[in-house]
């Protein structure tokens, strides 16, 4: 039988440098994420015990329940090709998210992921 905090992950995640206009204007968000979650990085179907199909929780999956539940507006300028737009700097618990293996980096209890723009208009 699975422990009960082995089935959901919280993190934090923050947005800065514009993208925070994305999400609704908040600069910090806490989400509780499932443990395991389907290999198609899906978030609108839930994992079912009867589901084979499943990786722990990742960035990419992370990107995409972003994408999927706080994003408002213009996926474009967040999301591309299934990770962050070109411009977008991760960090991951403030080391730069290639260090961890960018998206196949599996989230774990307490990380805080920050996602900043370094794209500036003019």
């Amino acid at each position: 039988m699975a422990s009960a905090e082995a089935s959901s992950v919280t993190i934090k995640v923050e947005f800065s440098g514009g993208l925070e206009l994305l999400f609704s204007n908040q600069r910090s968000h806490t989400l509780t994420l499932p443990a395991a979650v389907p290999t198609d990085n899906a978030t609108t179907v839930p994992v079912s015990s009867t589901t084979e199909a499943t990786k722990p929780a990742d960035i990419t999956y992370l990107i995409h329940y972003l994408r999927d539940h706080l994003l408002k507006e213009r996926a474009e300028l967040f999301e591309e090709n299934g990770t962050v737009r070109p411009g977008i700097l991760v960090l991951i618990n403030d080391t730069d998210w290639e260090l961890e293996g960018e998206g196949d980096y599996v989230v774990k209890e307490g990380d805080e992921v920050v996602f900043i723009s370094t794209l500036h208009g003019g």
